[in-house]
This record gives structure tokens, C-alpha cells and sequence, in this order.
């Protein structure tokens, strides 16, 4: 039997996400993201579509990045104002009961202690529905934020991930024994403090006494995503990542892509299969081609050009509004997300990406356009080619995704392409059918479990009081 492809719902708690000037168009309620009714009604229809998640980025910060100002991401809207990604997803954890809620945090912005107290109150919850997209930041003014005078280098960054993560490991999988909590009302023993632990953790960056604060949730450690497309990156994603989110501007691309980062997923020791990719797509849907190409080039009269030129501006940390378009990418220093150039040059392996072309990957190389049974037919062939899901993209909210639902879903399902009842269990079960609730053996997070016992925590707190 094929498999099925994951959906998740592609937002952002802003007015603008990724088609900028889109949220002036009329059928666009996006300016009401300060709103909790419309994330309300959008999660409900992600539910009522059998969507598998609702992914939420974020950012933290706006760089004079564009044209040698801040001004057009102001003025468009372009990702500010923002708010929480990780509040609004515990605002919606009551008014839904299946659908995965994911929720972006970066490495900057939280100490890990606090951070993975939060998730595993969220995982807990919402029983066992919480994913974490793992981000390093790219915005200068981000760093700026929290204490830094500019972003610290790129591969750099990827080095301190792998320090956060190992704190946040040892507290969710280490600190606690799987029977630490015993429950045992007549005896007034709720857990058994031999079989919980502090992790001393001692690095460059965090010093951590433990223990977790929080008993284990369901999944103990949320779903693991990642987005970074640089090479550091994607050899971060194969050691640590469960889904990783990919932007191919071509089923092949994809297919190039996966490849790669599979081969680099089993020399980390993990099984192919133990890391996702999903696909950003945007869709415009219609009763026959024409229609569809008609709504397309009327959403396209809404579309700057500016916004998105300023959106990647910030992300390649390269001002293009200063830069002549037809000039090759591979010239300029990339500090920033290095991944625009590789998705284009590995659709177009006979070009050289030019400034111009980032603006197109950026949004309309990954649209597609057409009626319910092409998209279909064009969903097969990037499944075919290896993806496993989609981030759903939306030009207009809701109304892209009510296209996609009412008219495309009833079809995937009929070929078998998307889930027609959510599965039992938590998100983790779901994305991974038969896998458990917990991460599997082979990921790195397994090795703090039973790696903290009693008597090294008493020697150590011994040796600290003397």
C-alpha cells in the first residue's frame, strides 16, 4: 500500500507570512491574527480536513535589511508585528482535541531549563500533541534582542543547538524514570524522589542542575522539526530532527534533496524513514485550468514584490534592494539562510541562481496551479518523488485552505493520499504509525535514559556541600 501524505497547516501569527501585500486581497482575514476567534475557526478547519498539524514560525526580531532600512517591513507588514508562537498554541489546545499543534522557538530567545518545562506542560495539555520547530535565528536584531551585539556566525549557531538540545534531553528523557511517579495515595507517596534525578549539566553556554520540574507527558520530548537548508543544517536535521521542512522548487529537487540528507541520517545511526520531509506548496484551485489560472493572476495583482525581496533580505542577511537582479547569487557572501540558492540550483541544475530568481523561489516556484484532480495528480508525483508531507502554504487566509480542503482533500483521500480520520494517540503516533509515543532507540535523546541514578546525584550533591 502507498502512504499517505502528512498535512500540516502553514501559518504564522502575523499580518503577512510569505505571499506579501496578499492580506490586502478581500477574501484575506489575516489582519485579524490578534484575533483568538480566527485561529479558532482556522484550527477547527484544519481539523475538519483531517490536517495531520498546525505548524506556527516566528521570528524575533526586524533588521534595516532591506534598501538599507526597516521601513518596508513595517510598512508591509512583512513578519512584524508578530506575536508568541508557543502562547497561541497553548490557546488552542482547548478548543481542539486531535490535530498536531507545532510552535517555533529559537535557541536565543528561552534558557532550555524554562523552555522544556513549557513544553512538556503543553505536551501534557493537549495529550501528547506538541511539536517543536528548532530555530538558530538569522536576524541581527533578534541577537540584539537578547543581549548580543549581531547574530553569531552560521555554522556557530548550529553548535550551540547542539548544546541546547542536550540539556533539553537530559530534562525530558533523563532526569525522570519511566516509574518515577507512583500515584500511591494511601501510603502519600506521589513519586519516588530515588527515581528522579538531577542531570549536571556543565557546558559553554548552560550550567543545569536539574531536576525537570515537570513529570513526563506523553510524548516526553514533542515532535522534533527543523527547517535549516544550509549544509550545517541539514546534518543538524539528520542527526536530531523527526520532520524537517523543505522548500524544493521541483519534485527532482526533492528527490536530490532526500536522498542527500537520508544518506546522512544513517551515518548519524538513525534508520531511514526516522526523518520527514515536508514540502512547502501554495495552491490555487479551480472548477477547470482556466478558472484556476484566473484566480491565480488575480491574487497576483495583490502580490510585492518588495515585501518578498525584503523577506529574503533578512534571511540571507544580503540587502537585494541594493543589488543588481541579474547579478549571480554564488558572488555574494551568504551569512544568512544559505538554502535559497541550493533549492534553485538543485531545480535548475543547468542556471546559476541570479538575485531575481530568490525572489520567485521564495513563492511562486512552489504554487501550484489547477483543478482539484491535477493538484492531485501533481501531490502524487512529489510523494512519488519522496516527500512525505506538505506544509500547506496560504495566500489568503482562510480562504486558501478552505480551497484546499473542500475541493482537494475529499480527492487525496479517495486515491489515498491524505488521512480520512485522525489515528489514536499522540502526534508522534500518528507521523509514525507504530512507533510509540516516545522517540525510538536510535535517536540521540535516548542515551540520557537511566543515565542519571540515585546515587550519582547524592555523591555529586555530597561533594557539592563539602
Amino acid at each position: 500500500m502507498s502512504k499517505r501524505l502528512i498535512f500540516n497547516g502553514f501559518s504564522m501569527n502575523v499580518v503577512s507570512h510569505i505571499f506579501h501585500g496578499m492580506w490586502r486581497h478581500p477574501e484575506s482575514r489575516q489582519s485579524e491574527f490578534n484575533d483568538l476567534d480566527f485561529w479558532i475557526g482556522l484550527v477547527k478547519l484544519f481539523e475538519r480536513g483531517r490536517f495531520d498539524n498546525l505548524f506556527i514560525a516566528d521570528v524575533l526580531g526586524v533588521d534595516p535589511a532591506y534598501k538599507g532600512s526597516w521601513d518596508t517591513y513595517v510598512t508591509e507588514a512583512v513578519q512584524i508585528p508578530v506575536n508568541d508562537s508557543s502562547t497561541l498554541v497553548g490557546a488552542l489546545i482547548h478548543a481542539t482535541e486531535r490535530i498536531g499543534l507545532t510552535f517555533t522557538s529559537s535557541i536565543l530567545q528561552d534558557h532550555p531549563f524554562s523552555f522544556a518545562r513549557r513544553v512538556s506542560t503543553l505536551d501534557h495539555l493537549s495529550k501528547g500533541r506538541i511539536g517543536w520547530n528548532i530555530v538558530t535565528s538569522v536576524s541581527h536584531n533578534a541577537a540584539q534582542n537578547f543581549g548580543f551585539d549581531r547574530i553569531v556566525p552560521h555554522d556557530e549557531r548550529y553548535r550551540w543547538a547542539e548544546d541546547y538540545v542536550d540539556v533539553v534531553y537530559k530534562l525530558w528523557e533523563g532526569s525522570w524514570d519511566e516509574d518515577a511517579v507512583r500515584v500511591d495515595r494511601r501510603a502519600n507517596v506521589y513519586a519516588d524522589p530515588d527515581r528522579i534525578h538531577r542531570i549536571h549539566h556543565r557546558s559553554e553556554r548552560y550550567k543545569v542542575l536539574g531536576p525537570h520540574l515537570t513529570q513526563p507527558s506523553a510524548q516526553r520530548t514533542p515532535v522534533l522539526f527543523q527547517a535549516g537548508s544550509s549544509r550545517a543544517g541539514r546534518a543538524f536535521a539528520a542527526r536530531h530532527a523527526e520532520g524537517t521542512f523543505i522548500v524544493s522548487l521541483s519534485p527532482e529537487g526533492a528527490r536530490k534533496l532526500v536522498e542527500e540528507v537520508d544518506a546522512k541520517v544513517e551515518a548519524a545511526g538513525r534508520r531511514k524513514g526516522d526523518l520527514l520531509y515536508i514540502q512547502g506548496l501554495s495552491f490555487v484551485v479551480g472548477s477547470s485550468e482556466a478558472e484556476a489560472r484566473t484566480k491565480a493572476r488575480d491574487l497576483d495583482d495583490y502580490m510585492s514584490l518588495d515585501g518578498a525581496l525584503a523577506h529574503i533580505s533578512r534571511d540571507l542577511g544580503i540587502d537585494l534592494g541594493l543589488l543588481d537582479p541579474d547579478r549571480p547569487v554564488e558572488e555574494l557572501e551568504i551569512e544568512g539562510i544559505q538554502g535559497y540558492m541550493r533549492y534553485y540550483e538543485e531545480a535548475h541544475p543547468e542556471r546559476k541562481a541570479r538575485v531575481r530568481d530568490l525572489g520567485q523561489a521564495l513563492a511562486l516556484n512552489t504554487r501550484i496551479v489547477g483543478t482539484p484532480e491535477s493538484i492531485a495528480d501533481q501531490l502524487q508525483v512529489w510523494r512519488d518523488a519522496g516527500i512525505d508531507g506538505v506544509n500547506v502554504i496560504f495566500q489568503t487566509a482562510p480562504g486558501s485552505f478552505a480551497d484546499f480542503i473542500e475541493h482537494v482533500t475529499p480527492l487525496l483521500q479517495k486515491r489515498g493520499l491524505a488521512q480520512t480520520d485522525y489515528a489514536p494517540g499522540s502526534l508522534r503516533e500518528r507521523l509514525f504509525p507504530g512507533r510509540g509515543a516516545r522517540l525510538g532507540a536510535t535517536h540521540p535523546a535516548a542515551r540520557y535514559r537511566g543515565a542519571f541514578g540515585a546515587r550519582a546525584d547524592h555523591a555529586l550533591e555530597a561533594d557539592a556541600t563539602t
